[in-house]
């Protein structure tokens, strides 16, 4: 069903909001939540720079907003919108209007941006009045109807909404030029009235898409309205076409106004005052000559401002005398959930964290790690070793254990292109796969045969050990239990050929650390295995998580239970995954430069492959 001309909104009333105005799409929501509104007063989003939904909430339940990047396609998926909000700044906001008038669903367009040339918002007008349409604007909050529709942030709080009784239709129109002002005129109108029918404020440019005639010639013409109100501002000529209004009879509904500005009288000089059109440049446009005229034509104007009120009241009061406005019982008020981030703000709720981390924080100025200030961590040139120390153990170890890390994770970090992390990363990298893809190729061979010893051995050795086994009863325990010995063999290594890197391990350990009770053990356990072979050696793997566990112990940093810990979880075998990375992304890296494709026929593949173990 269409509406009357002198009708701009009604509860059914949709719009298309242009920009991307979350917090504006939220409020007209809630005010549609209050009103008891159906549907919601928001159909679409035009947006630009993306399309897709967006999730919003009526009252409590969810919903979706579609966005689209044109007025056009918004329009013609929502022909039921008539009003376009738009948010466009004042750079873009004449095109887009322009572009609204001519789209033939749209019936009212709030402009909001201020700054808009005078010379375009004149074009607006022009336009609109041509096509029979409404402009809202520019420079300006909207406006709003009363238990109907409400246009971006008019109004402000829902608080302040239904304090001012705006969640129900009332009897009284009201038309401004002032944004800030209506908000505190549909204050006093609820305090000395039944309360609003419709406001809007038109703006404070010097030429608004539409005038305060305009809205009152509306008012005039539904009877729904019983009264008017206006507050008018010094400067311009528009009180003068309400002057003309009332004397020829177009005008004849109790008009209630006020034109704010008559201090300036007591200004050396003239003055503007907040908006660009709120200058008196001749006598006619102050606002005392505009008030006398108005009250000459027969319009109510109080002595000031601060009578405002109690002449609202007194036409009010009148006009329910004489039988023309009814009393109505008061609807009850939805109440608005109030939103997760507001509660938690205000200290209404709590709730408990979805995810929980004890060693990294970025709430403050500057991420913490492990409590430490990231300034701090690179004033004091802790390194690497040490920013594992915050991270994984969250306390800071002694210089010589974090370099202990450090050196861990350099004698790791590659062993040529033949182990299995390594094979596979290049296999996926010659294969065209990206850098993560092939990174993770290789990672996940890391287990008891690739790297994944060093917890292994760790764990067995301090079983051993913490249990006081001989070296012999250890190896006879682990051939019982049909388990080969963690971090004990190597393929090309021997007692008379030995792995450097073993070596500079148990040197570091040695001068380093206050105690190497497990290293000491676990190179006795050696002593048996080699008798009977002699490259079942201890090995880099079982090197390392034996002095780990040497280092955690005498340290001083943890208690035996924390060790327990630490082997349990698998933070020994982190340091080979961290490290083996390291040298997995530097074979990637030179397969991407060598650019070199797999071979094609399987059997080239399997040659390569055979290749690389030889090497």
């Amino acid at each position: 069903m269409s509406q009357p001309d002198y009708q701009l909104f009604s509860r059914d009333t949709r719009a298309l909001i242009y920009g991307y105005q979350q917090d504006a799409i939220q409020r007209m929501l809630d005010f549609d939540y209050v009103c008891r509104r159906q549907t919601p007063s928001v159909a679409a989003i035009i947006n630009p720079t993306r399309t897709g939904l967006h999730k919003a909430f009526f009252g409590a339940r969810e919903i979706l907003i579609p966005m689209y990047r044109t007025i056009a396609e918004a329009a013609a998926a929502h022909p039921e919108a008539d009003v376009m909000i738009n948010f466009a700044s004042f750079r873009s906001a004449f095109p887009t209007t322009m572009e609204a008038l001519e789209t033939p669903t749209l019936r009212t367009i709030a402009v909001i941006a201020e700054g808009v040339p005078e010379r375009k918002s004149r074009i607006l007008a022009a336009t609109a009045r041509q096509k029979g349409k409404v402009i809202i604007g520019p420079a300006t909050v909207g406006g709003i109807q009363a238990g109907a529709f409400r246009i971006g942030n008019t109004a402000g709080t829902i608080e302040n909404i239904v304090a001012s009784k705006l969640h129900r239709p009332g009897s009284v129109g009201f038309v401004a030029k002032s944004g800030g002002m209506s908000n505190e005129c549909f204050n006093i109108i609820a305090r000395h009235t039944d309360g609003l029918y419709e406001g809007i404020a038109i703006g404070g440019d010097t030429f608004p898409g539409s005038t305060l005639l305009d809205h009152l010639l509306r008012y005039q013409a539904n009877p729904d309205v019983k009264m008017m109100v206006c507050l008018g501002e010094l400067g311009g000529d528009q009180e003068y076409r309400i002057v003309e209004a009332l004397q020829d009879g177009r005008l004849t509904k109790p008009l209630v106004v006020w034109v704010t500005g008559t201090c300036a009288r007591v200004l050396p000089r003239s003055v503007q005052f907040g908006h660009a059109g709120a200058k008196a440049n001749t006598g006619m446009e102050t606002a005392d000559a505009k008030n006398e005229a108005l009250r000459a034509a027969g319009a109510v104007v109080p002595a000031s401002f601060n009578d405002f009120g109690d002449r609202i009241r007194e036409v009010f009061e009148k006009l329910k005398a004489e039988g023309q406005i009814a009393e109505f019982e008061e609807p009850e008020v939805p109440t608005v959930p109030m939103d997760y981030r507001q509660a938690l703000k205000t200290g209404l709720i709590r709730k408990s964290a979805g995810i929980i981390t004890t060693i990294s924080d970025e709430r403050g100025e500057e991420p913490v790690y492990g409590g430490k200030p990231i300034s701090a961590v690179i004033e004091e040139q802790i390194g690497i070793g040490g920013v594992i120390s915050l991270l994984w153990f969250k306390r800071e170890l002694p210089g010589y254990a974090t370099r202990f890390i450090e050196l861990a994770l350099m004698i790791v970090a590659d062993h040529g292109p033949a182990v299995s992390g390594a094979h596979n990363a290049i296999v996926a990298a010659r294969a065209g796969k990206d850098l993560i893809s092939s990174l993770v190729s290789g990672l996940l061979t890391i287990g008891p045969r690739f790297g994944g010893a060093i917890d292994d051995a760790a764990r067995h050795f301090k079983r051993a050990f913490d249990s006081e086994m001989t070296p012999q009863e250890f190896v006879d325990d682990m051939k019982a239990r049909g388990i080969n010995i963690p971090g004990i063999g190597h393929r090309v290594k021997s007692v008379q050929n030995p792995d450097v890197r073993v070596t500079l391990i148990k040197r570091y350990a040695r001068e380093h650390f206050t105690c190497t009770d497990l290293l000491d053990y676990a190179l006795e356990v050696e002593k048996v295995t080699t008798a009977k072979r002699n490259n079942l050696i201890l090995n880099v793997d079982g090197c390392l998580g034996v002095t780990f566990v040497d280092l955690l112990r005498s340290c001083g940093c943890f208690s035996e239970e924390e060790v327990q810990n630490i082997v349990d979880l698998g933070y020994l075998n982190a340091l080979f995954v961290l490290g083996r990375s390291i040298g997995i992304m530097g074979h990637i890296f030179d397969q991407q430069r060598l650019a070199q494709p797999l071979y094609r026929h399987p059997w080239d593949d399997i040659a390569y492959m055979t290749d690389l173990t030889a090497l």
